[in-house]
Protein backbone atom coordinates (compact mmCIF):
# COMPACT_ATOMS: atom_id res chain seq x y z
CA UNK A 1 0.00 0.00 0.00
CA UNK A 2 1.45 3.69 -0.79
CA UNK A 3 0.30 6.60 1.35
CA UNK A 4 -0.02 10.04 -0.48
CA UNK A 5 -0.66 13.36 1.32
CA UNK A 6 -0.87 16.89 0.17
CA UNK A 7 -1.69 20.57 1.46
CA UNK A 8 -2.48 23.63 -0.21
CA UNK A 9 -3.80 26.78 0.56
CA UNK A 10 -6.75 28.93 -1.42
CA UNK A 11 -6.18 32.54 -1.11
CA UNK A 12 -9.93 32.78 -0.79
CA UNK A 13 -12.73 32.26 2.10
CA UNK A 14 -14.00 28.94 2.49
CA UNK A 15 -17.41 29.55 1.12
CA UNK A 16 -16.02 30.51 -2.42
CA UNK A 17 -14.03 27.67 -2.50
CA UNK A 18 -16.22 25.20 -1.16
CA UNK A 19 -18.97 26.64 -3.90
CA UNK A 20 -16.54 25.92 -6.54
CA UNK A 21 -15.80 22.77 -5.39
CA UNK A 22 -19.87 21.46 -6.37
CA UNK A 23 -18.58 23.27 -9.80
CA UNK A 24 -15.53 22.26 -10.21
CA UNK A 25 -16.74 19.59 -13.69
CA UNK A 26 -16.36 19.77 -15.79
CA UNK A 27 -12.70 22.36 -16.02
CA UNK A 28 -10.61 22.69 -19.04
CA UNK A 29 -7.74 21.66 -16.31
CA UNK A 30 -8.74 18.56 -15.65
CA UNK A 31 -10.74 16.63 -18.86
CA UNK A 32 -10.29 13.33 -17.41
CA UNK A 33 -13.46 13.88 -15.82
CA UNK A 34 -16.50 13.28 -18.06
CA UNK A 35 -18.99 14.18 -15.70
CA UNK A 36 -20.63 13.71 -11.55
CA UNK A 37 -24.53 12.56 -11.40
CA UNK A 38 -25.71 12.81 -7.86
CA UNK A 39 -27.38 9.64 -6.37
CA UNK A 40 -28.56 11.42 -2.84
CA UNK A 41 -28.43 14.46 -1.02
CA UNK A 42 -30.06 14.95 2.23
CA UNK A 43 -29.64 17.70 5.38
CA UNK A 44 -28.94 15.93 8.74
CA UNK A 45 -28.48 18.04 12.09
CA UNK A 46 -27.57 21.15 9.73
CA UNK A 47 -25.25 18.98 7.57
CA UNK A 48 -25.42 18.13 3.92
CA UNK A 49 -24.81 14.83 2.85
CA UNK A 50 -24.31 14.29 -0.78
CA UNK A 51 -23.53 10.83 -2.66
CA UNK A 52 -22.65 11.52 -6.08
CA UNK A 53 -21.10 9.26 -8.86
CA UNK A 54 -18.15 10.23 -10.64
CA UNK A 55 -17.10 9.40 -14.07
CA UNK A 56 -13.98 9.59 -15.43
CA UNK A 57 -11.00 8.17 -17.87
CA UNK A 58 -8.35 6.35 -16.38
CA UNK A 59 -5.45 5.76 -18.52
CA UNK A 60 -3.22 2.77 -17.81
CA UNK A 61 0.18 2.09 -20.15
CA UNK A 62 -1.91 -1.05 -22.38
CA UNK A 63 0.90 -3.68 -20.93
CA UNK A 64 -1.59 -3.52 -17.83
CA UNK A 65 -4.38 -3.90 -19.74
CA UNK A 66 -3.55 -7.57 -19.80
CA UNK A 67 -2.98 -7.88 -15.65
CA UNK A 68 -6.32 -5.35 -14.88
CA UNK A 69 -8.26 -5.31 -17.73
CA UNK A 70 -9.29 -2.52 -19.66
CA UNK A 71 -12.76 0.09 -19.13
CA UNK A 72 -12.90 3.38 -21.64
CA UNK A 73 -14.89 4.62 -18.88
CA UNK A 74 -14.26 4.49 -15.05
CA UNK A 75 -16.40 5.46 -12.06
CA UNK A 76 -16.23 6.41 -8.76
CA UNK A 77 -18.33 6.85 -5.52
CA UNK A 78 -18.00 10.35 -4.12
CA UNK A 79 -19.57 10.71 -0.52
CA UNK A 80 -19.49 13.99 1.12
CA UNK A 81 -20.50 16.24 3.86
CA UNK A 82 -21.00 20.12 4.40
CA UNK A 83 -20.96 21.65 8.08
CA UNK A 84 -21.51 25.59 7.77
CA UNK A 85 -21.46 25.94 11.27
CA UNK A 86 -17.91 24.17 11.48
CA UNK A 87 -17.09 25.30 7.99
CA UNK A 88 -15.98 22.46 6.86
CA UNK A 89 -16.00 19.94 3.83
CA UNK A 90 -14.90 16.34 3.34
CA UNK A 91 -14.89 14.86 0.22
CA UNK A 92 -14.33 10.78 0.37
CA UNK A 93 -13.81 9.35 -2.98
CA UNK A 94 -13.37 5.41 -3.93
CA UNK A 95 -12.77 3.30 -6.97
CA UNK A 96 -15.78 1.07 -8.20
CA UNK A 97 -13.92 0.26 -11.54
CA UNK A 98 -11.35 -2.27 -11.42
CA UNK A 99 -11.70 -2.42 -7.53
CA UNK A 100 -10.91 -6.67 -7.79
CA UNK A 101 -7.34 -5.57 -8.30
CA UNK A 102 -6.88 -1.79 -7.40
CA UNK A 103 -8.30 0.23 -4.16
CA UNK A 104 -8.24 4.13 -4.40
CA UNK A 105 -9.06 6.02 -1.67
CA UNK A 106 -9.20 9.50 -1.44
CA UNK A 107 -10.20 12.17 1.32
CA UNK A 108 -10.44 16.02 0.78
CA UNK A 109 -10.68 18.39 3.92
CA UNK A 110 -11.37 21.70 3.26
CA UNK A 111 -11.27 24.09 6.06
CA UNK A 112 -10.55 28.00 6.70
CA UNK A 113 -7.03 28.35 7.01
CA UNK A 114 -5.86 28.33 10.94
CA UNK A 115 -4.16 31.78 11.04
CA UNK A 116 -5.94 33.37 8.03
CA UNK A 117 -10.04 33.47 8.33
CA UNK A 118 -9.69 34.95 4.48
CA UNK A 119 -8.19 31.46 3.39
CA UNK A 120 -9.15 28.22 2.94
CA UNK A 121 -7.20 25.38 3.67
CA UNK A 122 -7.14 22.32 1.58
CA UNK A 123 -5.53 18.57 3.35
CA UNK A 124 -5.84 15.63 0.87
CA UNK A 125 -5.17 12.17 1.51
CA UNK A 126 -5.01 9.32 -0.48
CA UNK A 127 -4.32 5.20 0.10
CA UNK A 128 -3.29 2.90 -3.01
CA UNK A 129 -3.62 -0.86 -3.26
CA UNK A 130 -2.86 -3.38 -5.92
CA UNK A 131 -3.44 -6.55 -5.26
CA UNK A 132 -3.61 -10.12 -7.23
CA UNK A 133 -1.41 -9.12 -9.70
CA UNK A 134 2.06 -9.01 -10.98
CA UNK A 135 4.08 -6.04 -10.48
CA UNK A 136 2.04 -4.38 -8.00
CA UNK A 137 4.22 -2.31 -6.02
CA UNK A 138 5.40 -0.88 -9.50
CA UNK A 139 1.43 -0.60 -10.59
CA UNK A 140 0.85 1.30 -6.95
CA UNK A 141 3.81 4.07 -7.68
CA UNK A 142 2.75 4.94 -10.77
CA UNK A 143 -0.78 5.53 -9.68
CA UNK A 144 0.05 7.39 -6.89
CA UNK A 145 2.33 9.37 -8.99
CA UNK A 146 -1.15 9.99 -10.94
CA UNK A 147 -2.43 10.77 -8.32
CA UNK A 148 0.07 13.34 -7.06
CA UNK A 149 0.01 15.19 -11.01
CA UNK A 150 -4.04 15.46 -11.11
CA UNK A 151 -4.55 17.09 -7.33
CA UNK A 152 -2.43 19.70 -8.95
CA UNK A 153 -4.27 19.76 -11.85
CA UNK A 154 -7.89 19.70 -9.78
CA UNK A 155 -6.65 22.73 -7.70
CA UNK A 156 -5.66 24.45 -11.19
CA UNK A 157 -9.41 23.57 -12.32
CA UNK A 158 -10.93 24.95 -8.82
CA UNK A 159 -9.12 28.46 -9.31
CA UNK A 160 -10.39 28.08 -12.64
CA UNK A 161 -13.98 27.99 -11.75
CA UNK A 162 -13.12 30.38 -8.68
CA UNK A 163 -12.46 33.12 -11.52
CA UNK A 164 -15.72 32.31 -13.32
CA UNK A 165 -17.63 32.42 -9.83
CA UNK A 166 -16.07 35.95 -8.95
CA UNK A 167 -17.14 37.53 -12.69
CA UNK A 168 -20.68 36.04 -12.41
CA UNK A 169 -20.68 37.92 -9.15
CA UNK A 170 -18.79 41.52 -10.72
CA UNK A 171 -21.23 41.01 -13.56
CA UNK A 172 -24.24 40.58 -11.60
CA UNK A 173 -22.76 43.68 -9.19
CA UNK A 174 -22.32 45.76 -12.59
CA UNK A 175 -25.64 45.11 -13.70
CA UNK A 176 -27.33 46.20 -10.52
CA UNK A 177 -25.44 49.10 -10.11
CA UNK A 178 -26.36 49.88 -13.86
CA UNK A 179 -30.24 49.34 -13.29
CA UNK A 180 -29.69 51.53 -9.75
CA UNK A 181 -28.03 54.11 -11.88
CA UNK A 182 -30.92 53.76 -14.49
CA UNK A 183 -33.87 54.02 -11.87
CA UNK A 184 -31.87 57.31 -10.47
CA UNK A 185 -31.80 58.96 -14.01
CA UNK A 186 -35.16 57.60 -14.90
CA UNK A 187 -36.58 59.23 -11.33
CA UNK A 188 -34.79 62.31 -11.92
CA UNK A 189 -36.37 62.73 -15.51
CA UNK A 190 -40.10 62.40 -14.36
CA UNK A 191 -38.96 64.78 -10.80
CA UNK A 192 -37.95 67.32 -13.90
CA UNK A 193 -41.30 66.38 -16.42
CA UNK A 194 -43.57 66.94 -13.00
CA UNK A 195 -41.63 70.28 -11.93
CA UNK A 196 -41.97 71.57 -15.53
CA UNK A 197 -45.41 70.86 -15.57
CA UNK A 198 -45.82 72.23 -12.09
CA UNK A 199 -44.19 74.90 -13.64
CA UNK A 200 -46.36 75.44 -16.57
CA UNK A 201 -49.01 74.90 -14.64
CA UNK A 202 -48.38 78.15 -12.26
CA UNK A 203 -47.48 79.96 -15.21
CA UNK A 204 -50.49 79.81 -16.94
CA UNK A 205 -52.75 79.99 -13.38
CA UNK A 206 -50.77 83.38 -13.08
CA UNK A 207 -51.48 84.53 -16.96
CA UNK A 208 -55.02 84.07 -15.68
CA UNK A 209 -54.72 85.35 -12.74
CA UNK A 210 -53.41 88.49 -14.21
CA UNK A 211 -55.94 88.94 -17.40
CA UNK A 212 -58.90 88.66 -14.93
CA UNK A 213 -57.19 91.63 -12.72
CA UNK A 214 -56.68 93.89 -15.72
CA UNK A 215 -60.03 93.70 -16.76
Amino acid sequence: MKIWTSEHTFNHPWETVTQAAWRKYPNPMTPSIIGTDVVDRKVIDGVLHTHRLVQSKWYFPKWTHALIGTAKTCFASERSTVDPSRRQMVLKTMNLTFCRHISVDEVLYYEPHPTDETKTLLKQEASVSVQGVPLSHYMEELLTSSISMNAGKGRQGLEWVIGRINAEVKGIANSAAKSTDDLIMTTRRSIDDMTESARKSMDEISAQAAKHMHI
